[in-house]
């Protein structure tokens, strides 16, 4: 396949202006003229859009349409100048893809090789929802192919005729439901976790806010005119569906909030690399012995990585993580150094840890349910900043008292 940019040249035989592509040469009228290079630039659009190849190539392998359609995914699925997540997932779901069936023609990609691309994820141990996403990411791979008219529409078609994976159906793995975390495994971190992350959790709580939201607050997004604070995030979740967040602060939340308030109204309220200047005076106020002249610098003088101006999901999300480790230690093997663990050793460490830890996600279920307990559906799906009902419904867990209570005087 080729991958220069194929050159704009003369044929000296005709004094026509030529063009090679994929091995044909197309002569595009007198080198030099306005025609021919409008022409050439056509062919090239033509030929940059179809991922590097003209158009219907009936020789184009599953591996060199992918060139193009991640080219696309590239430039398409960016938010703030960075690669979203659906472009990560995109090419997991690719990369099975491109190992069972990469040298095979595109055209002949159909139902059948669909499921087995299907059931190589199940075989490696994704839940049903993941294996059904990932398998709605091939098909949509094949639907960018035919809008670009490099695989024949009947492909699509055929795809799309393939049914998800239903619940209770098959063998396959089922997800566990995210729940809310029990108050007390959420207060017995405070102790462990630095004061930056314990405030983001308190203000989880209180508003619903999501992870990304929370690790993004900015005194500039911020409106205090009112008794209750607007935070109106950078960016948001939604906002390629052109929606509104609003993110509602009370007195109680604003009281967590206005210690971590800057004069620097575009820096970000919670910065990792605040917190490192603040955990090395804590440790030069409680050092004992005088520092020696060698050690007053000790720093590298180029680290591979450095904290950042902000938190990002996955540095809170270790962050909690690591404060779960130290409230809820293992009774045994939890003060035993890592290398001194037997593989079976570890295994059991992981499952306790696993079974201790919660993540940040869990908070704005608990927000979700107690607004909906005590203000309804409606109330719920606004400080939620959700479009329909039925999405709060996922996020709120049902008030079982509460029917336990009407059963008990009309059941």
């Amino acid at each position: 396949m080729s991958v220069r940019t194929p050159s704009y040249r003369l044929h000296k035989p005709t004094g026509q202006a030529v063009v090679t592509i994929d091995g044909r040469d197309f002569y595009l009228g007198k080198h030099g003229s306005q025609a021919s290079r409008s022409e050439y630039d056509r062919l090239i659009a033509e030929w940059l859009g179809n991922g590097r190849r003209l158009a219907g190539s009936p020789d184009l392998t599953i591996t060199e349409l992918m060139v193009g359609y991640v080219e696309f995914v590239d430039g398409y699925y960016l938010k703030n100048g960075e690669p979203t997540s659906e472009a990560s997932l995109i090419r997991y779901a690719l990369r099975v893809l491109k190992q069972l069936y990469g040298h095979t023609p595109a055209k002949d990609f159909g139902p059948k090789a669909l499921k087995t691309v299907r059931n190589a994820y199940i075989e490696s141990g994704l839940c049903r929802n993941e294996v059904n996403r990932r398998t709605g990411l091939v098909v949509r791979f094949f639907k960018w192919a035919v809008e670009n008219e490099l695989v024949p529409a009947s492909v699509h078609h055929g795809l799309i005729a393939v049914p998800g994976i239903r619940k209770g159906r098959t063998d396959v793995r089922e997800s566990k439901p995210v729940k809310p975390v029990p108050d007390a495994f959420v207060d017995a971190i405070e102790p462990h976790a630095s004061p930056r992350i314990w405030a983001m959790i308190q203000l989880q709580r209180m508003t619903g806010m999501r992870p990304g939201e929370v690790c993004s607050i900015r005194t500039c997004d911020l409106d205090t005119a009112g008794p209750v604070w607007v935070f109106a995030p950078e960016s948001h979740k939604t906002e390629h569906h052109e929606r509104e967040r609003l993110i509602y602060i009370g007195p109680r939340a604003q009281a967590v909030l206005k210690p971590w308030l800057k004069t620097n109204l575009a820096a970000y309220l919670f910065s990792p690399a605040e917190a490192m200047v603040d955990i090395l005076a804590e440790r030069r106020k409680a050092r004992k012995t005088r520092v020696q002249p060698s050690q007053f610098d000790r720093r590298k003088a180029a680290p591979q990585k450095t904290p950042g101006d902000r938190y990002t999901v996955d540095s809170y999300r270790y962050a909690i993580a690591k404060a779960c480790d130290k409230a809820f230690p293992h009774p045994t093997l939890g003060t035993i150094p890592r290398k001194s663990l037997t593989a079976a050793h570890r295994s059991e460490l992981a499952k306790w840890r696993s079974d201790h830890r919660w993540h940040p996600n869990q908070l704005r279920h608990n927000a979700a349910t107690r607004l909906r307990r005590e203000f309804g559906l409606d109330v719920a799906r606004v400080i939620l900043g959700h479009s329909s009902p039925v999405v709060t419904e996922v996020y709120a867990e049902v008030d079982r008292e509460k029917a336990i209570g009407v059963m008990g005087r009309v059941g």
